[in-house]
């Protein structure tokens, strides 16, 4: 009796061996076909989709590609030990947190192949529309968001796998977020039309701007809050930008840096009016290629005055920025040509009193 018990023991040791055995072998087998199919991965991301990718203008410089390899790689030997791990006959326990650990893995994984895309799309796109200050400016901060959006969801559905309520937590940040719009509404204001300002671009960085007030600047920096203007006196005015959002602004700088210059002044009554205007546009002619020839300099006959004619001149100069040194250039030519030639700029206004005469009764 003694003996059949003693090999009932062994004869279920050994099965029990022998079924460990094959459930390791299989996890084992399981693991490493997984970590085959990642070479085959790697060589195809490597080799034969550059080609293929190139021939349908999805990625011809390689560069997405190259920036998924490795974790693409990863991933799939992360499904193969999570496969392996299933397979094998251990505690509930242990099986959920191998099972979740390997799950946060893939996430990390996923997130991190998903934002080196969108980071290689949104680079290729601030290539082809140009790399101005602007554009340089805005880029970073829509890979922030991004970033930033890709890792809120990674987290939501890492708590969704674990049965976390997300619902409290989701409503928890609304809450938040309202009271802290209610509390800075004007920096949120001017945040959303530093945004507008990005986005709609009615002037650049660099762009010499007129404001509704008056006041005239460079464009040196726009940024989340406020938009700095440099004036011609060296001052610098920081002005928020949902107010430039909400106002007239004159771009000087746009559709191109071309603008007109004009010179109004009054001649004598009696001057003749063509040898006047001829003169003008002579003066300003002389100045080519500072004033251009198209469209070319022209005199005008616009109005009478109580002791004198107005005329104006209208030209144009290459750039806004010489504008001022021009148009003087320009009216001590004129000055010149006009006393040279004997035509009067009245200076002051000329009474001629009557004295009255008295008939006899």
């Amino acid at each position: 009796m003694d003996r059949l018990l003693y090999y009932l023991r062994m004869t279920e040791e050994d099965g029990l061996f022998f079924f460990w055995t094959k459930e390791i072998l299989i996890a084992l087998g399981i693991f490493f076909l997984f970590f085959g199919l990642s070479r085959i991965v790697r060589t195809v991301l490597m080799h034969s989709a550059p080609r293929f990718a190139a021939r349908l203008r999805l990625d011809e410089d390689g560069k997405v590609l190259g920036q998924i390899t490795a974790p693409a790689s990863l991933l799939v030997v992360c499904a193969g030990l999570y496969l392996a791990i299933r397979e094998l006959p251990l505690s509930p326990k242990v099986h959920l947190v191998a099972g979740g650990a390997l799950f946060v893995v893939n996430v990390i994984i996923i997130t991190i192949i998903v934002t080196r895309i969108t980071d290689e799309m949104l680079a290729r796109f601030a290539r082809r529309v140009g790399t101005d200050d602007l554009t340089l400016q805005l880029m970073p901060l829509a890979e922030k968001l991004v970033t930033i959006f890709l890792i809120g969801m990674a987290l939501i559905i890492t708590l969704k796998h674990f049965d976390y309520d997300i619902l409290s937590l989701v409503t928890a940040l609304g809450i938040g977020s309202l009271a802290i719009g209610l509390a800075a509404k004007d920096t949120l204001a001017n945040m959303i039309s530093g945004f507008t300002l990005m986005l709609d671009r009615p002037f650049r960085i660099g762009d010499t701007i007129k404001l509704a007030a008056g006041q005239t600047g460079d464009v040196i920096d726009i940024g989340l809050r406020s938009t700095r203007i440099k004036s011609p006196d060296n001052s610098y005015l920081i002005i928020p930008n949902s107010e430039l959002c909400n106002t007239t602004i004159v771009n000087m700088a746009f559709p191109d840096i071309r603008t007109n210059g004009k010179v109004t002044l009054g001649v004598a009554l009696d001057t003749d009016v063509e040898s006047a205007k001829r003169l003008m546009v002579e003066a300003a002619t002389a100045l080519y290629p500072e004033v251009l020839a198209d469209p070319a300099p022209n005199a005008f006959f616009v109005a009478f005055g109580e002791s004198s004619i107005s005329l104006s001149l209208i030209f144009w100069v290459a750039s806004y920025r010489d504008l001022f040194g021009i148009t003087d250039r320009i009216n001590c030519a004129i000055l010149k040509s006009f006393q040279e030639n004997g035509i009067t700029i009245p200076s002051a206004r000329t009474v001629i009193l009557e004295k009255e005469v008295k008939h006899a009764p």
